[in-house]
């Protein structure tokens, strides 16, 4: 049987993307695996929004040619915001590269693997896998594998493209100007999602909270609104809105929805207002202010998480100052934070820059206020039930179970005595006893499980401890 490998860098736009594809290459016949050194097609979804995640998908790719090298029927595909940034110098540095695929080509992608997929046949090339077995394991972190759990949570997106152009961002660029979805498409795909069994759905949008409908200019809380309203939907997020267009009637409103999950990603970036212009965010740190007094007022259990920037062009340690007493407030459950680097066509690339021995030295010490930031605030859950959503056998210990709380937090448990995927995956909701506190989450011990989120949960044994 041909099989597909997917690897992907950066956003949710690209995970959705990759569960795009994965689905429709099941369709049309393909394994979904785990090893690069089991697929006929290896598939590199990639990211250009920072250097790291554009060096190690070129450094991914020149991996990959190992393969081709020992199986030349392998097929290696690039997707994504690097491949539309860097489509004709991709083909120099990496021609053992086979199809390079940008933002706005899913559909193409889709029918070259279907027609792929009658070259592989069904029966397998013995010398083929035993030139590949000799491979030394390539590692890797696949996507869009179907699991028993893989259903359990669906990405929809609701617009491409951004028309922001903030100085350091590169995604206008590579994906285009905003073009929004029609809410009715939105929400047949939704619906496909829970006919699915997907307990919990995500708007992903690069600005979604900017969507509009191209129809009749609904907004994004009448979408909300709309999608939350669907029968069988459980749970619904959504992902990444901007600042910017967040009004408090949005806000306010979404206290009325109570599918929505009590989490709302709000990107600071910077806590100074002249850092804030030089990155043309269209919105100061007053108006910033007025929105998580906002989410306070109307949506006071909610978790507000966050991006920061560090060393940006400009930044001053009176700029970096301000950001750093921010993050010491202890508003943001969590942050994703980021040393600024250069993305070529961008205002910033060509700033003076802040140097790298400076902008580490802030880095460290953001990190280490939003690490003691962030402990508090899992700490704060100690004692209570959390029902959560399961996700599988933890990673990095097999002997654990891990799941999300509704406010995204993950959560590890002991693996209870009755485990079963698929009983788990029909039951996934579980009630955990929250009973430490981690930089990372929280673990605990589950005390009971449900088939859906309004239901009373079915007590589950605690697991017998040895002495020995």
């Amino acid at each position: 049987m041909a099989a597909l490998y997917i690897e992907t860098f950066g956003c949710q736009m690209n995970e959705a993307d990759s569960q795009e594809i994965a689905q429709r290459a099941s369709a049309a016949g393909y394994a979904i695996v785990t090893r690069p050194e089991d697929a006929q097609v290896v598939l590199l979804n990639t990211c250009t929004v920072r250097d790291n995640a554009e060096r190690r998908a070129y450094g991914r790719m020149n991996h990959f040619r190992a393969l081709k090298s020992a199986d030349p029927s392998v097929r290696i595909v690039v997707m994504g915001c690097l491949a539309e940034q860097d489509r004709d110098r991709m083909a120099k540095l990496a021609p053992h590269v086979d199809a390079i695929y940008g933002t706005k080509e899913l559909r193409a992608l889709g029918d070259r693997l279907e027609r792929w997929r009658e070259d592989f046949g069904e029966d397998p090339d013995l010398e083929a896998i035993e030139q590949r077995a000799l491979l030394e394991p390539m590692g890797g972190t696949a996507d869009g594998v179907i699991d028993a759990f893989s259903h359990l949570r669906a990405f929809v997106n609701v617009q491409r493209g951004c028309s922001y152009y903030c100085t350091f961002c590169i995604v206008p660029h590579v994906r285009g100007r905003f073009d929004h979805r029609p809410a009715a498409e939105i929400r047949a795909e939704v619906a496909e999602k829970i006919a699915a069994g997907a307990r919990e759905v995500m708007l992903v949008g690069q600005t979604v909270n900017a969507w509009r409908d191209p129809v009749d200019g609904a907004d994004f809380l009448a979408l909300v609104r709309s999608v939350a309203a669907l029968p069988g939907l459980e749970r619904l997020s959504f992902i990444s809105p901007h600042p910017k267009d967040f009004t408090e009637a949005t806000i306010a409103g979404f206290a009325e929805v109570g599918a929505l999950n009590p989490r709302v990603h709000l990107p600071m970036q910077s806590a100074s207002d002249p850092v804030l212009r030089r990155m043309n965010r269209k919105y100061t740190r007053a108006q910033f202010d007025e929105r998580v007094a906002w989410i306070a007022r109307y949506l006071p259990n909610w978790a507000i998480t966050t991006d920061i920037i560090v060393g940006f062009p400009g930044e001053s340690d009176v700029d970096f100052e301000s950001t750093l007493a921010y993050v010491r407030s202890g508003v943001f459950a969590n942050a994703y934070s980021f040393i600024y680097s250069i993305r070529r066509g961008t205002p910033a690339a060509n700033w003076e820059q802040v140097s790298r021995e400076t902008a580490h030295e802030r880095f460290e010490r953001l990190i280490e206020a939003q690490n003691d930031a962030s402990t508090a605030y899992h700490a704060r859950k100690i004692g209570r039930i959390e029902r959560c959503l399961v996700v599988g056998p933890s990673k990095k210990d097999p002997n654990r179970l891990t799941a999300k709380a509704l406010d995204n937090v993950t959560v590890n448990a002991p693996m209870p005595p009755d485990y079963d995927a698929a009983l788990y995956a029909r039951e996934p909701w579980l009630d955990i006893e929250i009973v430490d506190a981690h930089v990372w989450g929280n673990s605990g011990s589950i005390r009971a499980r449900a088939v859906r989120f309004p239901d009373r949960g079915s007590p589950v044994a605690l697991p017998v401890l040895s002495l020995l």
